[in-house]
């Protein structure tokens, strides 16, 4: 009798502890991802010089310095009192940085800048001009570089004064390829300024409507689509001295792409990566500060694609030796070269993927880079010297964020993995944990939450393709469950990472808790698995994506509690067009899909991307007709879903009602939903929306 009531309590204390358990439902699981992520420090940075550290408060409104050495931590500033010292209005030190052990520079995220000197407490102030954008501020010489319209501005003085809106300085370009995410460039000092300049009079004028203005009106935006003509690219270099700009233009064609941009450390050279239109051969080229070309550094050719991603960079700043990243051996590894171009060292042969150097101690002498390891999933740090030594820092594996100490005797190692929610710690260069910081509880150990699983199958070719699956909090093995494929499959995305639910988003586990299983799989063309893996879909985009895809799919319905008969896709961008393909190439595997901002046709996406993967379309007819999605539409089977920003200017409305129009010409109904006046993503409270309107989709139709 003992036994049996023990057995009893027990059995009530498990059934209470459940049934406390908290649930989110469809809109919480949307707008509380954040909220449930696991919580980090604030803006943990370096004090330069030092072995100190600062950590913003959990309202990001008071700064707190640390020594590696004590336990102890003390206020050293509040917004409140920077404000008041400087008249100033910033609500928070979101965008904090230190520019010296003494100064800190503030802004409010692109209009103001302000450099604080915390032993004097002064500072001076730096505003962007009225109407100003893409503001680049230069903390040691004081310098405010930002663009007006289609004009390079520095401290109020103009650089370029180019009346032709086709003419557009400091700006991005490229449509953010090759690893651009800006348009202005300081050399170390500040005395030079590089920019980007392009001339776009001969790129289409691509319509948008804005349906805010009454009567509605028309917003062109420069689109220029594959095989049209395209941007012309300058690099100007501004002399803030001198107040004179040189430019250089590509040597191999005027349409030819210039990236990867950046000043040696004498600020005697600039160095300018150059691809082909055809995106299949690079010249790193050096130029003097006046614009003339003196050499070629590095120079690779591959017959489907070079794609440089990194500017060179520099171990010390009294030398102009660089390291380039380079795929020419298959992965992203690093090669250590004199100004002449020659190689002194091959520093890494790895055979994974560099994902980015991160820092060089301060003598230049060792330098810290991530990359994948062994395992893609991973993102871990490694050191390596300027002989090829190479070592593991992070020997735990997971996504690990990193910082080095000013004095190279630390490191400062964040990292979370499916099973480390977020843990960070401080940590001395010989392995050891100098200093715990955080340790965070799963927030979501307190709701019912699935449980997610990454494996591997392998591919056609011998490959091995990693998934992700989630599984109901309630799963029973003797059920039959639905599934949904979610799906991207693009080029430079990785969807299964070592990281707190493997990369998933929360709207999965809700869709897992009504009783789904959630699949995704990273398929050849995918990132992070060296070129071979990646570029297997030149020229054919989509098919062996599709072809890896349908091996998840063929996994899924060896499973006992997999329901084959009931499966329904998602995807959006180069999801979108998966989904696409694989309801209407692949009729009949998935009852449902829902696809939204597809690309449906690659002639009708834009040259930079589109040219890389398929060439051009006179180039490569039958690979643009193959994978244009309108040829298939008599083949849908089950229900499809089409959703579009209408405001989209990356995958823009053309290619959904391209597709439209063939179904409605072939007789075959599909769904269709817009967002009125979003761009290629839905964000904000109105993702809640668009989360419900997949999701109940998928629910109503997958039966």
């Amino acid at each position: 009798m003992r036994n049996l009531a023990l057995i009893i309590l027990c059995f009530i204390l498990t059934t209470q502890l459940h049934a406390q358990k908290k649930t989110f439902d469809l809109k919480e699981s949307v707008l509380k991802q954040r909220a449930l992520s696991p919580t980090r420090l604030n803006n943990f940075q370096w004090v330069p010089e030092t072995d100190q550290y600062t950590i913003c408060s959990a309202d990001w409104k008071s700064i707190q310095l640390s020594a590696v050495s004590s336990e102890k931590s003390t206020e050293l500033l509040t917004i409140d009192a920077l404000n008041q010292a400087l008249g100033t209005k910033f609500a928070h030190f979101a965008y904090s940085s230190w520019v010296s052990k003494d100064v800190l520079q503030v802004s409010d995220g692109g209009s103001v800048f302000a450099l604080y000197n915390v032993a004097t407490k002064t500072g001076t102030i730096h505003t962007v001009a009225e109407n100003g954008d893409n503001a680049h501020f230069h903390a040691n010489s004081k310098q405010l570089a930002y663009t007006i319209d289609n004009n390079l501005y520095v401290d109020g003085r103009a650089v370029t004064k180019n009346k032709d809106k086709n003419i557009v300085s400091g700006q991005t370009y490229a449509r953010s390829e090759f690893g651009i995410s800006e348009g202005i460039f300081w050399s170390n000092s500040g005395a030079l300024l590089a920019f980007y300049q392009k001339d776009e009079s001969a790129v289409h004028d691509y319509p948008l409507l804005d349906i805010n203005q009454v009567p509605g009106a028309v917003r062109f935006i420069k689109y220029p689509m594959a095989g049209q003509a395209s941007e012309k690219p300058k690099v100007g270099i501004y002399n803030v001295k001198s107040k004179k700009t040189v430019f250089i233009a590509p040597r191999s064609g005027a349409d030819s792409y210039l990236t990867n941009v950046t000043f040696t450390p004498s600020e005697k050279y600039i160095m300018v990566a150059e691809i082909n239109r055809d995106q299949n051969h690079m010249w790193l080229n050096l130029y003097d500060v006046k614009g003339t070309f003196i050499r070629t550094l590095w120079e690779e050719a591959n017959d489907k694609w070079v794609e440089p991603e990194h500017p060179a960079f520099f171990p010390s700043n009294t030398s102009d030796n660089f390291v380039w990243i380079s795929e020419k051996n298959g992965f992203n590894n690093l090669y250590y070269c004199d100004i002449k171009g020659t190689i002194i060292k091959t520093l890494t042969a790895n055979k994974f993927v560099c994902k980015s150097i991160l820092a060089a101690n301060e003598d230049g002498s060792k330098i810290y880079y991530a990359a994948t390891g062994p395992n893609p999933c991973n993102t871990l740090v490694y050191e390596v010297d300027l002989q090829g030594n190479n070592r593991l820092l992070t020997t735990q594996e997971g996504t690990h964020r990193f910082s080095l100490a000013p004095k190279g005797a630390y490191y400062y190692d964040a990292f979370g993995s499916l099973e480390v929610a977020n843990k960070e710690q401080i940590m001395t260069l010989n392995g050891k944990v100098a200093k715990p910081l955080h340790n965070a509880v799963d927030a979501l150990m307190d709701y019912e939450i699935g449980t997610t699983e990454i494996g591997t199958l392998k591919a056609t070719d011998g490959s091995a393709l990693y998934y992700r699956m989630i599984r109901p909090s309630n799963f029973d093995p003797s059920k039959k469950y639905p599934v949904l494929v979610y799906v991207y499959g693009g080029p430079h995305a990785q969807m299964v990472t070592n990281s707190w639910l493997a990369g998933a988003n929360l709207w999965m586990h809700w869709l897992a808790n009504q009783g789904y299983i959630v699949f995704t799989l990273d398929n050849r063309g995918s990132g992070e698995r060296g070129f071979e893996f990646e570029s297997q879909i030149h020229r054919q985009l989509g098919t062996v994506e599709m072809e890896d895809q349908l091996t998840g799919v063929n996994y899924l319905k060896s499973l006992s509690y997999i329901d084959g008969n009931r499966m329904a896709v998602h995807g959006w961008s180069f999801g979108g067009f998966m989904t696409t393909s694989l309801m209407l190439r692949q009729a009949g595997i998935f009852n449902v899909g829902v696809a939204g901002g597809p690309v449906i046709d690659w002639k009708l996406y834009e040259v930079m991307y589109g040219e890389r993967y398929m060439d051009r379309p006179e180039q490569n007819p039958d690979g643009y007709k193959n994978n244009a999605l309108t040829n298939y539409t008599k083949n849908l089977k089950g229900k499809l879903l089409l959703i579009h920003g209408t405001v989209d200017d990356v995958v823009v409305m053309q290619h959904n009602e391209v597709l439209l129009k063939s179904f409605i010409e072939n007789g075959v109904q599909a769904d269709y939903f817009v967002y009125p006046m979003h761009p290629h993503n839905v964000s904000g409270k109105d993702r809640a929306h668009l989360m419900e309107k997949i999701l109940l989709y998928i629910i109503e139709n997958n039966k």
